[in-house]
């Protein structure tokens, strides 16, 4: 055959099967009226497992894997067809939840408000409170989730925490928290981190002989230590560490904090920007008791506990795919009292309110054991 030859059969085959996948796509609808009637789960593992292996063996051998492929993929996008029409002007559904949480057009994300960090005047988590927020009243807590439990008891409308690194990667513990207490993410920041090494006024570089952080901070800047020579002391974070070196007797200590902390405390900068990446951002988050989800939000979290199989994030991931959502953060967190189970965390690039958004809320129950709608939000820069 002639190419334009072949080329005009495969575009008749093309719309055969686009025909083909309308129609069958069509019929989630009437599966699913069928399965509200019965009561039956969307997920029929037996029946799926059946039919992927009858295809299979139907198809060339050289071709199964992508027979696999292909009708594992159409499978699940049959069944968020029919999650989403089985959840349709359901008030308890997750995707009505959010719906709800839609703060009004002409109310924005507040200027003012106030606000729980942890750490000290100076600290990273102070720097960003500002940044979100243009006039805050600061709280600060001694401890992450410190800052939880303001946010919980009402003491502060919202909490500001770092929960990742480019460079050091995730803050464990602050996962951890979300997991225990189910707030609601409202904001994000990406705040650009350059570390300053500080000490005593009259103080040279070559009498130091310890460096005082947070491990974040130590990470972040380890080849300056090593070159250094010098040992190095774990604190709450960057800005108590500046407050010790200030207030201490010795003049052999330094501190790895930000710049605002050298003006504060009254140090000298020894060194300027000394982590090992010149593009050092840490990401921050705003967390709310109450769900909120302010205009233009465009990024979404979610928390999904996964069965302990084979394929089961797949399964999710699958879903992400066959939906055309972008997946920009994966994080994985062990589950307390479960051996070699895990709790992941979704971030989403998604805007709040498309219909992939609200088919995907609705339409995890078949491929995860539980999750928890984290938010929708803006990150800025």
């Amino acid at each position: 055959m002639e190419l334009t030859d072949i080329r005009a059969r495969l575009d008749e085959i093309d719309a055969d099967i686009l025909d083909l996948f309308v129609e069958r796509m069509g019929l989630a609808a009437e599966v699913a009226a069928s399965k509200k009637r019965t009561g039956k789960a969307v997920f029929d593992p037996a029946r799926e497992r059946d039919k992927l292996h009858t295809l299979v063996h139907a198809a060339p051998e050289e071709l199964a894997p992508e027979v696999a492929s292909l009708f594992s993929l159409l499978m699940s996008m049959n069944k968020a067809a029919q999650l989403k029409i089985l959840h349709e002007g359901d008030p308890k559904s997750v995707s009505s939840g959010a719906l709800a949480s839609l703060m009004p057009v002409d109310q924005p994300f507040p200027t003012t408000a106030t606000v729980a960090c942890q750490g000290v005047e100076g600290a990273y988590s102070q720097i960003a409170a500002c940044k979100l927020f243009k006039v805050p009243k600061i709280t600060f807590m001694t401890s992450f989730e410190g800052v939880f439990r303001a946010v919980r008891d009402g003491l502060v409308e919202f909490g500001v925490l770092p929960i990742e690194n480019s460079t050091a990667g995730s803050v464990n513990a602050v996962y951890d928290l979300l997991a225990q207490y189910r707030f609601s993410i409202v904001r994000s920041l990406r705040l650009k981190i350059d570390h300053q090494l500080l000490a005593k006024p009259g103080v040279r570089l070559e009498d130091i002989r310890e460096i005082y952080s947070h491990e974040q901070a130590l990470a972040q800047c380890s080849d300056a230590i090593e070159e250094l020579g010098v040992r190095v002391h774990v604190c709450e974070n960057t800005a108590k560490a500046a407050e010790r070196v200030a207030t201490s007797d010795r003049r052999d200590i330094a501190a790895l904090s930000s710049r605002d902390c050298a003006s504060l405390y009254g140090l000298d900068v020894l060194r300027e920007d000394i982590q090992n990446e010149g593009s050092n951002f840490t990401r921050f988050v705003v967390v709310s008791a109450t769900p909120r989800i302010y205009p233009g939000a465009t990024r979404t979290s979610l928390m999904l506990t996964l069965p302990h199989a084979p394929g089961s994030l797949y399964r999710v991931l699958e879903r992400l795919y066959a939906l055309d959502i972008n997946l920009v953060k994966l994080e994985s967190r062990p589950i307390g009292n479960r051996d070699f189970e895990f709790m992941f965390y979704f971030d989403l690039d998604c805007p709040f309110g498309t219909p992939a958004l609200n088919t995907l809320l609705d339409a995890l129950d078949d491929v995860c054991e539980r999750y928890t709608y984290i938010g929708s939000y803006t990150e800025v820069v």
